[in-house]
């Protein structure tokens, strides 16, 4: 029995239908296969970050940036920050630290380095003046913030992100401080998330920090 022009018309829409579906399913598994996976909370931790099971509300902060303006809890809300305590005298880990952290953001595309901040925060405010900070943060990267204030309040806000440092005895005018070289992650939320293990991994860092990021959002 010969097919008519409706029957013919019909096969066809199915025909193109079915191809359609196909075409569908290869473009979705296509695309699941070139998005990053998530990695679980031990991978994460085995890749150096520490994630907290819960956020933590660290309270207010009252300290001040390094073109002298109020620098307070509100500047960490609304993206994602990087956290570094540190301090302009310090020979090595900090200038290789603020290096990779320079490094780390030039490699963050789209939304991800969009909405995060770096901030270094200075662990001896003796010397570390807003002029100093002027003169040493921008160095690296002219978008970071360096942040100063008065030794309690600093003292207070390290010891709730778990950087405890410490002025070194008997060096006089030339000491050192010693202090942590991981990087503390902040959420837009402004609470602390975790914490990235020195050494740092950029490869690692990178992928990490996209996992968090993604955990959390969801």
């Amino acid at each position: 029995m010969p097919h008519t022009d409706t029957q013919t018309r019909n096969i066809r829409l199915t025909v193109a239908g079915v191809l359609l579906f196909i075409l569908v399913v290869i473009f979705s598994f296509v695309h699941r296969m070139q998005q990053p996976r998530i990695m679980t909370t031990g991978e994460m931790k085995a890749n150096g970050f520490y994630l907290l099971d819960t956020p933590r509300n660290f309270g207010e902060v009252q300290l001040v940036d390094h073109r002298g303006e109020p620098f307070t809890r509100a500047q960490l809300e609304g993206h994602w920050t990087f956290v570094f305590f540190g301090f302009t005298h310090c020979p090595d880990v900090c200038p290789t630290t603020m290096a990779f952290l320079n490094t780390l953001m030039q490699s963050l595309e789209g939304t991800e380095g969009e909405d995060t901040r770096v901030v270094m925060v200075t662990v001896d405010p003796a010397r570390d003046t807003v002029e100093q900070l002027a003169q040493y943060v921008p160095f690296f990267n002219e978008d970071f913030i360096g942040v100063t204030g008065e030794f309690p309040d600093i003292y207070r806000f390290a010891t709730a992100l778990n950087a405890p440092f410490r002025k070194v005895p008997g060096q006089g005018e030339d000491y050192q401080v010693e202090h942590s070289a991981n990087v503390v992650l902040i959420n837009p939320k402004g609470d602390y998330h975790g914490f990235f293990r020195a050494p740092l991994d950029l490869g690692k860092m990178k992928g990490t920090y996209r996992s968090a990021r993604a955990l959390w959002d969801y």
